[in-house]
């Protein structure tokens, strides 16, 4: 791994940190946030010249409360609450904390900043796209790629959100019991679609990303710790380590994907598959179901199976047409056709998609185009596989995904270049 990704994976890991200390001491989730991103694009640039400090977060966290502290003198008038808070602090609150401060509140400042971004004040969808910013660390094109939007739509929203916390007066703590069933839906849908960016980056060079994969898990386990009987918090996490258990047979020494069908099975992680088997198997043992239960029972089928044909494709193709009358989306059917291709024939998998094929969300969508090559190649029509497979390698701004589809098509006949906007094709690996 380069010097430079090192770097950007560390400042992703520290920022919400960072964030909730700042939140802690200061409040004021605009202004918080401003002072992290000023702290994390100092870090770019001086880092790379004068070394990483010993303390890289308290190096963050004093940057940011001085940032924070100026612009409460130059404002005292519209920043009074701030003022307060820094009389109040310790003399030396300007001061980097020493190596072992705010050791063990940091998960929870985390946790915090996580029900903080799930405000009941915002819409769902401003929920979950605040959080993936301040917690998960993506992107705004990122988080626009998992919503199925243009990001030109994603940044207002994400700014509107913001606005609307600090409209609100929203407190950094923990919710009350009372209040804990209107933010818990956002928060696992936050931390659901966090992991599937890690798992499967929406962009860039790398198929994973390990470190929105580990946070995901690492916040869901806390969340799960706080709330133990509750079955979708133990589906969820189910979901992700049986998912993450299949990382390490998910690409090869190049880079390359390896679809789970080809995948050496040895490989995959033993103790999460039984961790993950086992949360399941008693939570739908003993809660109401839900739709991230059924999740984890379906990658629980594809991990017990030995072998790829020995995948049990009629309980799957059951399990999502349960899915799909109880959370219905596009992805959930797209998914199913692909269950009821394996179970029923690939010609009824390809009915199924042409629902799909009408909605705006999914006719920008790479996956669309992915799955409907794979049908068609089962269903004897190669020459529409290959076509749909180039469709969809043009559609993915993810190099391995899109070097694995120009190799489907590839062996469907001969394709032109390739080349993605802002990803061309490396030297050697055209047609």
């Amino acid at each position: 791994m380069s010097t430079t990704h090192h770097l950007g994976d560390l400042l992703r890991e520290l920022a919400p940190q960072v964030l909730g200390v700042l939140l802690r001491r200061h409040g004021g989730f605009d202004s918080c946030e401003d002072a992290v991103q000023e702290a994390l694009l100092a870090a770019a640039t001086q880092w790379p010249a004068d070394g990483v400090p010993d303390n890289p977060r308290a190096w963050l966290i004093t940057v940011g409360s001085r940032r924070l502290v100026d612009q409460v003198r130059s404002e005292q008038a519209r920043r009074r609450r701030e003022v307060t808070a820094a009389v109040r602090e310790a003399p030396d609150a300007d001061l980097a904390p020493g190596p072992d401060d705010g050791g063990p509140g940091e998960a929870d400042d985390t946790l915090k900043l996580l029900f903080l971004c799930c405000h009941p004040a915002l819409t769902p969808a401003s929920q979950v796209a605040l959080t993936l910013r301040a917690v998960g660390g993506l992107t705004t094109a990122e988080i626009a790629q998992a919503f199925l939007v243009p990001e030109a739509t994603m940044a207002p929203r994400i700014s509107r959100a913001k606005q609307k916390i600090r409209a609100e007066g929203a407190s950094f703590r923990m919710p009350t019991s009372p209040e804990w069933p209107d933010r818990l839906a956002a928060v696992l849908q936050v931390l659901y679609l966090i992991f599937n960016e890690g798992y499967t980056a929406s962009s860039g060079p790398d198929l994973h990303r390990q470190e929105l994969t580990g946070e995901a898990i690492r916040l869901t386990r806390m969340v799960q710790l706080a709330l133990p009987d509750d079955g979708e918090v133990a589906g969820l996490l189910a979901l992700m380590l049986l998912t993450d258990a299949r990382r390490p047979a998910r690409t090869a020494a190049d880079g390359a994907l390896i679809p789970l069908a080809e995948q050496d099975r040895s490989r995959w992680d033993a103790a999460a598959i039984e961790k993950g088997t086992a949360l399941v198997t008693d939570a739908m043992a003993r809660s109401p179901l839900g739709p991230y239960q059924l999740q984890a029972a379906i990658a629980a089928l594809h991990v017990q199976a030995p072998r790829a044909q020995d995948t049990d494709w009629e309980q799957i193709r059951v399990l999502y047409q349960i899915l799909s009358r109880i959370a219905p989306n596009p992805m959930v059917t797209l998914n199913h056709a692909v269950a009821v291709a394996m179970s029923k024939g690939p010609r009824a998998g390809l009915d199924l998609l042409s629902a799909l094929e009408r909605d705006d969300r999914m006719a920008r969508h790479h996956r669309l185009y992915a799955v409907r090559g794979h049908l068609l190649e089962l269903a004897g029509d190669e020459a529409g596989a290959r076509e749909s497979f180039l469709l969809a390698a043009r559609r993915t701004t993810s190099l391995p995904e899109q070097r694995y589809l120009m190799g489907r098509a590839a062996r469907l006949g001969s394709v032109e270049s390739l080349e993605v906007p802002g990803h061309p094709s490396p030297p050697g690996e055209g047609p």
